[in-house]
């Protein structure tokens, strides 16, 4: 089994809080994570184990076992009975751990019924830092869900095709998304293509024949089934005029290659998009990797003056930019120091294909490695 670099977080969480939320797309490993942590098991997709959990309830909460619920928004009622477990003890910590693959549901039930009493962690697919060799030299290729092609090279891109077909099928429409499965395909398609650019919603709208409002709830629930992720716009108090749109990413670059039906990856016209994406991607899991809290917004002025990815991480505000070369020039570090001065950003980071450390002032010069490394081992800020 591979060590999943959100082990000690998850751990920390369990210690400080009664419960905790481990949210994540299906497949990405949130059960067996949560089974090597020990404790009793109940997938409440499955009537049996909600049945099994209903008839021993009171066993089971006044137990010393942690106690996992899987897709626990499948199952509503639990939520109150929860509550009030937690409520009639609330020094014990650790009791139980509720795994979902679809944020929104499962978060409507916590922020109702379990505020204060939870802490949500979120996991993602095998990543850079927990793979290594040949696994590391796959996860852009293939993607970081461990049965499509990450680990053994086999499986890509039927495994991703399956996916998806699954998620459109059965999954999407049972966690509420009205639009039929060929629509669906449709707009994963178009989200595919446009991968990295701005969100038009209007635009996707008339190619759907669809009204853009109902384009933009479809992409609610593609983003809460972690599938799309929105970077929203960075708003400073500048001259220049800021593009308000916010940039769309795929969140996996196995499906995202499966859907656009990659062959020679470098060879593809869209390859650098999908490599900023990528490391977008590696930079959030990363941080979640490390506990370090953030912010992340995407900036760009209507006179192209663009930092693909502003974090604001403690008290700091960084400017990152990601580009698909091995040989950065110095005219890319005079356009990231210039669109950096804009925001007023303390640290600008250039991420490369391939490139040793190298640190000039404020500027960095790295590849995806050494910046993961950087994270891990940099003292947090305040």
């Amino acid at each position: 089994m591979v060590e999943r670099g959100l082990t000690p977080v998850l751990l920390e969480r369990l210690r400080s809080y009664p419960a905790a939320a481990l949210v994540g797309p299906r497949q990405c490993g949130k059960t067996t994570l949560a089974r090597s942590l020990g404790g009793v098991y109940f997938d409440l997709e499955q009537e049996s184990d909600r049945l099994r959990l209903d008839l021993t309830w009171d066993t089971v909460v006044s137990g010393r076992e942690l106690v996992v619920l899987d897709e626990a928004q499948a199952w509503p009622e639990v939520f109150p009975r929860l509550r009030g477990a937690i409520d009639d003890d609330r020094r014990r910590m650790g009791r139980f751990l509720l795994l979902g693959s679809v944020s929104p549901a499962l978060m409507t039930q916590v922020s109702e019924s379990l505020a204060g009493r939870l802490s949500v962690v979120e996991l993602a697919p095998l990543s850079w830092s927990e793979l290594a060799g040949g696994q590391r030299e796959r996860l852009w290729a293939c993607g970081g869900y461990a049965d499509g092609g990450v680990l053994t090279g086999r499986g890509f891109p039927q495994w991703q095709h399956d996916y998806l077909d699954l998620l459109m099928q059965r999954d999407l429409p049972n966690w509420g998304l009205p639009a039929r499965p060929p629509t669906t395909r449709r707009l994963l398609q178009m989200l595919a293509a446009t991968n990295g650019q701005e969100w038009n919603a209007t635009q996707i709208g008339k190619s759907l024949a669809l009204s853009y409002h109902t384009v933009n709830s479809y992409l609610d629930y593609l983003e809460g089934a972690f599938l799309i992720r929105r970077l929203l716009p960075f708003h400073a108090n500048i001259r220049k005029r800021i593009v308000k749109r916010p940039r769309v990413y795929w969140r996996d670059s196995g499906l995202l290659h499966a859907l656009l039906g990659a062959g020679e990856l470098l060879n593809q016209p869209w390859v650098g998009a999908s490599w900023e994406g990528f490391v977008i991607d590696q930079v959030f899991t990363a941080l979640r990797h490390a506990g370090r809290p953030f912010e992340a917004f995407s900036f760009r002025t209507s006179d192209q003056r663009e930092i693909d990815l502003v974090l604001r991480v403690g008290a700091e505000l960084w400017a990152l930019e990601v580009k698909l070369t091995t040989r950065p020039g110095l005219d890319d570090l005079k356009r990231l120091d210039a669109a950096a001065d804009l925001i007023a950003a303390g640290r600008r980071f250039l991420i490369c294909r391939r490139s040793p450390w190298l640190a000039r002032g404020h500027q960095v010069v790295c590849d995806l490695d050494g910046f993961i490394n950087f994270l891990a081992t940099a003292p947090a800020g305040p």
